[in-house]
């Protein structure tokens, strides 16, 4: 096991930047830089013992303070979508940015995927890691309350990347945190991921409106594109209807604890990943949006390039009191945690 770090550059603001890399003495290694506490790449092995790097990512701050695909970013103070920008708490009316379409997304023009974090890597029998912190201040991107943000990203002797969050605030507040990775499990050489299978262990999605905003209605996937309670290829049904996929599925059991909740794998490279984590949704998105996305190394992607798997409390929360709540408020700990676990078939 070993942690190592160097400088990756400044910020336009001069801000020095830090990359952290995580090694686990089997092949297995992520890089992780302290611009949005962002997972910058993970090595993961084959079937063939040969490790390829399975996350998008850029290869400078500069490409990441451009970018709009929030690669490998800590999201907050709110992942998804807030209807129109706005919610009411406490009788206190709240007015946020609306940066996509119109609504708010992934925590406003300046998320936390776009603030430098203090960066403390540790190391441990079995596994390594960095502890990053943010305080986001009271007013920031129109959130109540100062917010002391912190993620922890551990690497396992077993194959697993184990991301910890906590926060606490001063004052009542929204808080949803995830990361942004978007995952292709065949490596960088692959232009998409239709045919690496997926299994969600998920009876019911969010319906939402034509903004993605959720109507309030949980729907059953039975019988429907949305349906992966059955490993298939992630391309199967994708053109079955528009907008496929970006959509929240309900977990089966929110609330008790550590559960997996999705299985991915790459046939092809022989590569699993078990996805567990305590949050009660989780967000399946297939890079609707790319149009030849550029990415480090040169690499190019498509539509379809990756797919990310966001943990999360459900979208538009805070407008809809039947939903679980991501209220904080001052002596209480927002606490989260999500694993990616990796293994690999054998010949």
């Amino acid at each position: 096991m070993d942690v190592q770090s160097q400088d990756f550059g400044t910020t336009r603001a001069g801000q020095p930047v830090q990359l952290l890399t995580l090694a686990n003495g089997h092949g297995m290694k992520a890089r992780i830089v302290s611009y949005g506490a962002t997972l910058v790449s993970l090595d993961v092995p084959g079937r063939n013992g040969r490790a390829e790097n399975v996350v998008l990512g850029y290869d400078s701050v500069a490409d990441y303070e451009a970018g709009t695909s929030h690669f490998g970013g800590t999201i907050g103070r709110y992942a998804n979508r807030i209807a129109k920008g706005h919610f009411t708490l406490d009788g206190a009316e709240y007015t946020l940015a609306t940066n996509n379409g119109p609504n708010h997304l992934h925590g406003g023009p300046t998320g936390f995927d776009r603030r430098v974090w203090e960066a403390e890597p540790f190391q441990r029998d079995h596994e390594v890691g960095v502890h990053f912190r943010y305080t986001s201040a009271d007013g920031e991107e129109g959130y109540p309350g100062q917010l002391d943000a912190s993620v922890t990203y551990t690497l396992t002797d077993d194959g697993a990347l184990r991301l910890d969050y906590q926060a606490t605030t001063d004052k009542p507040t929204h808080v949803n945190l995830t990361n942004h990775s978007y995952f292709n499990l065949a490596g960088p050489a692959s232009k998409n991921i239709l045919d690496q299978e997926l299994r969600l262990d998920c009876d019911t999605y969010l319906e939402v409106d034509p903004t993605l905003i959720p109507t309030g209605e949980l729907r059953a996937v039975e019988g429907t594109p949305l349906d992966f309670r059955r490993a298939k290829p992630i391309g199967r049904d994708i053109d079955r209807q528009p907008g496929l996929y970006d959509h929240c599925f309900v977990c089966r059991h929110p609330g008790k604890g550590l559960e997996r909740i999705a299985v991915a794998r790459d046939r092809k490279s022989g590569r699993t990943m078990e996805v567990f984590t305590t949050e009660p949704g989780v967000q399946l998105y297939t890079a609707n949006h790319f149009d030849h996305e550029k990415a480090a190394g040169g690499a190019v992607y498509p539509v379809h390039g990756a797919f990310c798997l966001e943990t999360q409390h459900w979208p538009d929360s805070p407008n809809h009191p039947s939903f679980p709540t991501t209220v904080l408020r001052p002596g209480a700990t927002y606490r989260s945690t999500t694993v990616y676990k990796f293994s690999a078939a054998k010949d």
